[in-house]
């Protein structure tokens, strides 16, 4: 039987109250007070920097980030330097890993691309995995990235994951907020999106509702959508 998921969407909430809204969770199913998450969300115009802290990676300057209105937040998820903006479909899985649900967290991270490659075939798009590099990719450009944190239980064995994915929806998005770095510190590859690989017109809330049934069969859940406005 599978184990169900509450699954949210919200339109546009700033990065560190979803932050804020991930640690709360993150405690809760931990403590045994909460079921398991996935929060799908999009964000204003944010930089991230992770825990390899590569400020380098940053290619404007404090005033261009005022002027482009663009915020930067050091996170505690693993990785590099990424972007999150309108037109990208965020999902921060908050799920419990423990000695009854497998504890194989490398397995966590390609679980977490097979939900984007199998919704990606659909299409006839072949996503696919660079092996020195975690997210899916398009050819030689990426359309999601992924960094995640797990996060030790306090009062049982196991990990509460969070943070997640980021897949570019929108066609342009790589002309906006990825010229301002190099992503997550690979200079070789670029970027690319939903619209742009497929030709076709998407609106993230659709996406996020499609890609559900994906995310249920990789992972083995039944959704309850929780309605973020009631």
């Amino acid at each position: 039987m599978n184990r169900s998921l509450l699954v949210s969407y919200t339109p546009l909430i700033e990065y560190e109250e979803a932050w804020d809204k991930q640690k709360e969770l993150v405690k809760a199913i931990s403590d045994g007070q909460q079921q398991e998450h996935l929060l799908l969300l999009q964000h204003p115009p944010t930089y991230t920097i992770g825990s390899q802290q590569h400020p380098e990676h940053l290619l404007l300057s404090p005033e261009q980030l005022k002027e482009q209105g663009i915020s930067l937040v050091k996170i505690d998820r693993g990785g590099d330097i990424t972007f999150h903006g309108p037109g990208q479909l965020v999902g921060y899985p908050l799920l419990l890993l423990d000695g009854e649900h497998g504890l194989d967290l490398h397995g966590y991270l390609r679980n977490l691309e097979q939900v984007i490659i199998n919704y990606l075939a659909q299409f006839g798009i072949e996503g696919s995995r660079k092996p020195e590099y975690t997210g899916v990719w398009v050819g030689d450009v990426k359309i999601t990235a992924i960094g995640v944190k797990f996060n030790k239980c306090r009062h049982r064995r196991g990990f509460v994951t969070s943070h997640g994915f980021a897949f570019n929806i929108k066609s342009g998005i790589q002309n906006e907020g990825f010229r301002g770095i190099i992503p997550c510190g690979i200079e070789e590859y670029g970027v690319t999106s939903l619209e742009d690989v497929t030709g076709k017109t998407f609106t993230v809330e659709q996406v996020a509702h499609d890609i559900i049934p994906y995310f249920n069969e990789v992972f083995g859940y039944e959704s309850i959508w929780e309605d973020v406005n009631a």
